[in-house]
């Protein structure tokens, strides 16, 4: 017997869908509450590391993301100046174990179709524009309010809806994302053949130049820039913007440079955050996880791995355990919140090391201990 007979999730996000597809295959009635009135991820790409993969294996998605995405191993450090002379060639911890890659790249619109269907036939029901309003405790349940209405009673209420969680709010968290002082500017091209796996770039007038291959013939490409209100440009402008700050980088980015001087090139703009949340993460029956509850710089991707760690291990306890009560959230808390804060500490401090130039960090070092650490199943 399950915890929960019914549960309400607000976002349709990632961690979202990772939750109300475990628990609808379970057997619980889930509801999925998500403010947009369609399905319509932002970015370009994303990048997935082994416990991420493990992680969507558990849900059951793995072979339709193995298929849409682009498997990789190891990482290439290049040099700025002229042809982009390689510095290193890195591997990777495996940290989803032996059974995945280390890293995948993926356009993420792709990875947001999968999990959307996987939830529809799991029986989730999916409401598109309906903004959640207000929370009410109502004995053993919630009460949720969608666009100032009653919506329906649930067991339980999953606040998986981002930076911004207007859950967050609701039940008075009022901790927030936090600028770290770095930006980034994302941008889906072609993929050379000669790019099999990440790349990056340090020095040069941007902090880090890098890409990701992310199927066949595509990849995504990205700088990192000292943050800056870049938010009102237009897609002819952040285009110029993202071609003068690449100059400097040569060898695959000459395709990049390319690409981005199509008519069609659209280039996205965000700021790095960080936060955490510390525990508890619920208040009575309502819980934040995800970016909701912890958000952090992707210098060692992990972002996407640790909300569907948090799904995971969150919906493992739904469903094994056969009341929501302490020791439950004692559990939950006590798997997830050191994991995420040695996460969102790290990335931190690798950009830190950047904005200071730091040369003598050492990134390496703190890059792979993270890595080990993750390998170990949350």
């Amino acid at each position: 017997m399950s915890a929960v007979a019914s549960v309400a999730v607000v976002g349709a996000g990632i961690t979202g869908l990772a939750a109300a597809i475990r628990l609808a295959r379970a057997g619980i009635d889930v509801e999925v509450f998500e403010a947009r009135p369609e399905l319509n991820p932002l970015g370009s790409g994303i990048t997935l590391q082994g416990n991420a993969l493990r992680a969507f294996d558990t849900l059951g998605v793995w072979d339709d993301v193995r298929a849409a995405g682009f498997a990789f191993e190891g990482l290439t450090l290049r040099a700025p100046g002229p042809g982009a002379p390689v510095v290193a060639e890195l591997g990777d911890v495996k940290t989803g174990g032996p059974d995945y890659p280390a890293g995948m790249g993926m356009y993420r619109p792709d990875l947001a179709k999968i999990l959307l269907a996987h939830a529809e036939q799991a029986g989730a029901k999916i409401r598109f524009g309906a903004t959640v309003s207000g929370i009410r405790s109502v004995g053993e349940a919630v009460e949720v309010l969608a666009d100032d209405a009653v919506a329906g009673t649930y067991d339980l209420v999953i606040g998986a809806d981002g930076l911004h969680s207007a859950v967050r709010g609701l039940i008075g968290i009022d901790t927030a994302p936090q600028p770290t002082g770095m930006g980034i500017w994302r941008s889906f091209v072609s993929r050379p053949a000669e790019v099999q796996r990440s790349e990056l770039y340090y020095g040069g007038p941007v902090y880090i130049a890098g890409y990701t291959p992310t199927g066949d013939d595509t990849m995504y490409a990205f700088l990192v820039e000292k943050a800056q209100d870049r938010f009102g440009v237009t897609d002819a402008e952040a285009v110029q913007i993202m071609l003068h700050d690449s100059w400097a980088y040569e060898g695959p980015r000459n395709s990049i440079r390319a690409d981005l001087g199509s008519a069609d090139a659209h280039v996205n703009y965000t700021w790095f955050t960080q936060h955490i949340v510390e525990a508890p993460w619920n208040r009575g029956r309502t819980v934040i996880i995800g970016d909701a509850a912890h958000s952090c710089p992707p210098t060692i991707a992990q972002g996407a791995a640790q909300g569907l760690e948090d799904a995971v291990v969150l919906t493992e306890l739904l469903i094994e355990r056969d009341a929501v009560d302490q020791t439950l959230w004692d559990e939950f808390h006590a798997r997830r919140l050191p994991r995420a804060r040695a996460v969102v500490d790290a990335s931190v401090q690798l950009g830190q090391w950047q904005i200071d130039g730091n040369r003598d960090a050492d990134a390496g070092g703190l890059i792979f201990g993270i890595a080990r650490q993750m390998a170990q199943p949350a």
